[in-house]
């Protein structure tokens, strides 16, 4: 018997070859070094294949897909074989036995909602939205878009509200409630710009001052501080709350 000392590599000393075998219709692309024993790449194929190493004959087809030879001594290395990237190994089972084809369709899938997924923190889509990839990027530009439209317009319509003026606070389910507009600009408490207003009511949340900061002076739950959206400056009087009243 031949020993592996005999044999001398002489090309590239890896190999790129499709592997098919005779148990199943799977087809993988596998790299092998080529100073390994065929009794070594059988042991490989064996985790490729499922078929037993001793149970294997290892046949050779060219890029024409025609058998050119088999390799049957385990202690030969491969690449004493006229063996090339972009041929074939075919293994077959010398037992004739065949491998179980699963019908992936009948498998219990895991499933999860779209709710559930979007919450969790470790998955694909978390990681995109965070790392601002794909879709998430276009999401992110498009609402950056929509923040700056929006602080350019109420800037603009609180540059338009002067301090002494008239106003009319009308925030969406809430009754409208009018009052004097006290100060107007940016804040300490929250970004962007703030009217401040000091109702005629006591139906404000503060004194004009807000965590310590204050802005104007007012009496406690008279002051208010609005977005200039929510503000409409005219020719709004006070409410006499209790001629209304007797009118009903």
């Amino acid at each position: 018997m031949a020993s592996k000392e005999s044999y001398v590599v002489v090309t590239s000393p890896v190999v790129n070859v499709n592997v098919t075998n005779s148990a199943s219709q799977l087809t993988t692309l596998n790299r092998f070094q080529k100073d390994m024993t065929i009794d070594a790449l059988k042991r490989k194929l064996e985790l490729v294949t499922g078929i037993t190493f001793v149970d294997m004959i290892l046949e050779v087809y060219n890029a024409e897909d025609v058998l050119i030879f088999r390799m049957e001594e385990d202690n030969r290395i491969l690449g004493s074989y006229p063996i090339d990237s972009g041929m074939r190994i075919h293994v077959v089972d010398k037992t004739g036995r065949s491998h179980v084809e699963y019908d992936l369709s009948k498998v219990q899938k895991f499933e999860i909602s779209d709710e559930n997924y979007a919450q969790r923190k470790d998955t694909l889509r978390a990681f995109k939205e965070k790392m601002k990839v794909g879709q998430y990027k276009e999401k992110d530009e498009t609402e950056k878009l929509e923040r700056e439209k929006q602080e350019l317009e109420e800037k603009t319509k609180a540059e338009s509200i002067k301090i002494g003026q008239r106003c009319e606070v009308r925030v969406s389910n809430e009754m409208a409630k009018r009052g004097t507009i006290m100060y107007v600009g940016l804040t300490e408490f929250k970004p962007g710009y703030w009217i401040g207003v000091k109702y005629d009511e006591p139906l404000g949340k503060n004194d004009g001052s807000v965590q310590g900061k204050r802005y104007f002076e007012c009496l406690p739950k008279y002051g208010a501080f609005i977005r200039p959206s929510q503000v409409a400056v005219g020719d709004f009087p006070e409410i006499d709350i209790e001629a209304e009243n007797l009118e009903m």
